[in-house]
């Protein structure tokens, strides 16, 4: 494992049997950018406003009041939030935040629901969504709906940043700049279905329903399946049954393992000049990445290992 893990650009990897930290390498306090792994933790957080009907799944754009930079069609805004954290809306509005797949079909091609669409456009305005119904900025919640109950060890309200560009569209990206360890906290607290010491952080209904594959791997062209924010990974064996994705950009992963009590953070940190100069749509160096496809490598040599 020290060999395999230290041929790559990985700063940090921890492995969680149940409680336990298992295994690990590199400096699990570093802080450092989340890139999409953030948009699970936003699902996370989604699961008590859903619960007590704060957040209604089934409301539309319109339901909602949502219109952007360029004009919003009646037909997209009967998108429903339930489309937008399946990331198949159906609203191919430019993005206000790279990080998505910007090769858009063309406007009004896609009826809601019908077209898996990895586009930071969802994703985002989920973020405002959020903010506009629970009348909290999502860093405070992040701060008291998770990051305080499950004691984190890193979180800085004031390290989270709001990046992207407004002349492309009026919601940018929410991003989150947490360290290794706080992220193996959030991948337990779903491994036990959102409790923690006692307490229900996160409702159990939501943990099962926000990792339910709603597009298959054959949908969204990759190694995984997708769900409320969360990819569902599609591998072979008895220990990938139930499992989900956290996925960032150059790296950063959180996965969960439910069948063999696991779970996995790796992280490749990046600068902070690095995450502006990218979310500012600037000219950035891009760092060494360790993709999905060998993080999901990495991850099967883990499971191995436990068999």
């Amino acid at each position: 494992m020290e060999r395999a893990v230290y041929e790559l650009p990985t700063t940090s990897l921890l492995v969680y049997d149940g409680d336990r930290l298992a295994y690990q390498y590199g400096n699990g306090s570093d802080v450092s950018y989340l890139a999409s792994a953030r948009k699970s933790i936003l699902s996370m957080l989604y699961g008590k406003y859903v619960a007590d009907g704060t957040i209604d799944l089934d409301a539309t754009l319109a339901d909602l009041d949502i219109q952007d930079n360029e004009t919003l069609s009646e037909a997209e805004r009967q998108a429903t939030v339930r489309h937008l954290l399946s990331s198949g809306s159906g609203v191919y509005h430019p993005a206000g935040s790279p990080g998505g797949d910007d090769n858009n079909p063309p406007r009004g091609s896609k009826a809601p629901g019908s077209h898996f669409q990895y586009n930071n456009w969802d994703f985002n305005v989920l973020g405002a969504i959020f903010e506009k119904r629970t009348g909290r900025t999502l860093f405070e919640a992040l701060r008291t709906d998770l990051a305080e109950p499950l004691g984190f060890e890193d979180y800085d309200i004031a390290r989270q940043k709001m990046l992207g560009y407004g002349n492309r569209s009026r919601y940018l990206a929410y991003h989150m700049f947490l360290s290794g360890r706080d992220m193996g906290k959030l991948g337990q607290l779903m491994l036990r279905r959102g409790e923690w010491k006692g307490r229900q952080v996160v409702p159990a209904d939501w943990v099962a329903e926000s990792t339910k594959e709603r597009f298959t791997s054959a949908q969204t062209a990759g190694p995984s399946g997708y769900a409320y924010l969360w990819w569902t990974p599609e591998r072979a064996g008895e220990a990938w049954k139930g499992s989900y994705l956290a996925n960032g950009n150059l790296g950063q992963f959180i996965l969960v393992l439910p069948a063999i009590d696991t779970v996995i953070v790796h992280r490749r940190a990046v600068t902070d000049q690095y995450a502006m100069a990218r979310n500012f749509g600037e000219t950035a160096y891009l760092p060494p990445a360790v993709k999905v496809g060998t993080f999901l490598e990495i991850a099967d040599r883990i499971v191995a290992a436990r068999a």
